[in-house]
């Protein structure tokens, strides 16, 4: 059967469905520019289980479940659920951790970044240049043999794990759902007031998550391989959807009444240009090494690809190291260890990207 979301224009379509379907969750509750942020939702379920406290960004967000339990659908239905795991996934660990620490000190994943720029907030331009920068380190590398081996096919059960586990969240979302007024419910926490305090209907949220896990995963819509096939291939399938997405959010901003444009008072934003870039350099070169954004690695994980659930985990443990130890920004600026966690994550991915090539005959 043929993929239609897999031509130039069901990518584009794909791009544009997921355009308006965030801008739509921003007005039934969803934070400023934040319809959809795979960075700030993994963010927020870290938060909700306690690996952080910062209390304003706690909240179980069904958007990512149903990301990977829409892409493990898709895929069982397609007969394109391959359970793959075994390259290098210490090494995709860290390189997760890292891309969080540098979208929190962007404040936002590449969706976000485009969100942000289609409601507005000239700031998402620094961050947008930085990701396509660190992207462009990212296939030097590529060019130059940087390799972390083969994927080997493993049992369906494992493949599968990362799916149940979304399942035990929603199980635990609707166990112990939100009480009015109260910061936790058992076990898990509830922002009251800031990012994690703004939601859509958990119902609707979970609904559009696994409408996108499902285009996504048929689509292999993905940020960083749009500039990543440009750079390096000249291609432009990927990036047709990626415009699409700006065109389409700004249009649905702009009917809904959204879009506000200015550097200064952007909600979840800061104005430090130098930062928002390098945050978006690291979170770049990081997804580059790793061979997918944030998005891809959640639909990857759930058509079974074990290597990419590891980079979702290593992203969650990540954003309890950038909130426990000062690393995130916040609307007043860069955290106090966030230039330093940058600057140690740059040297960090380089160097992987460095001595993990491949020696050529």
């Amino acid at each position: 059967m043929k993929n239609h979301f897999a031509s130039k224009w069901g990518i584009i379509g794909v791009g544009a469905a997921i355009g308006v379907l965030a801008a739509l969750l921003q007005k039934l509750g969803n934070p400023g520019n934040m319809g959809i942020c795979v960075a700030c939702f993994e963010r927020d379920i870290a938060g909700a289980f306690g690996l952080h406290r910062a209390g304003v960004v706690q909240y179980l967000r069904p958007e990512i479940v149903g990301f990977v339990l829409g892409s493990c659908g898709a895929a069982l239905a397609f007969r394109d659920f391959r359970p793959r795991t075994g390259s290098a996934p210490f090494v995709r660990f860290v390189l997760g951790i890292f891309a969080m620490i540098g979208a929190l000190v962007f404040l936002g994943c590449p969706w976000r970044a485009m969100l942000r720029l289609a409601g507005g907030d000239m700031n998402a331009i620094f961050g947008l240049l930085g990701l396509i920068a660190g992207v462009y380190v990212g296939t030097l590398f590529l060019k130059n043999g940087y390799n972390l081996g083969p994927a080997k096919k493993t049992h369906p059960a494992a493949g599968l794990l990362i799916s149940l586990i979304m399942l035990g969240f929603l199980a635990l979302a609707l166990i112990y759902p939100q009480i009015e007024g109260q910061p936790k419910n058992d076990i898990l926490f509830y922002s009251l007031k800031g990012p994690g305090a703004m939601h859509a209907p958990f119902v609707i949220s979970l609904a559009i998550g696994l409408g996108v896990g499902i285009l996504a995963q048929r689509s292999r819509f993905c940020t960083m391989g749009a500039f990543r096939d440009l750079i390096l291939f000249k291609q432009t399938h990927l990036f047709g959807g990626v415009v699409a997405l700006i065109v389409a959010a700004f249009l649905a901003n702009l009917a809904m009444g959204q879009f506000h444009a200015g550097f200064a008072g952007q909600p979840v934003a800061h104005t430090q240009g130098v930062w928002n870039f390098m945050g978006m350099v690291l979170a770049g070169l990081a997804f580059a090494l790793a061979g997918g954004c944030p998005g891809r690695q959640l639909f990857l994980a759930g058509e079974g690809d074990g290597d990419a659930a590891v980079f979702v985990f290593g992203m969650i443990v990540g954003a309890g190291f950038a909130h426990n130890f000062g690393l995130a920004s916040s609307p007043k600026g860069v955290g106090p260890h966030g230039i330093a966690a940058v600057i140690i994550g740059l040297i960090v991915c380089l160097g992987i990207g460095w001595f993990m090539r491949k020696q050529r005959a």
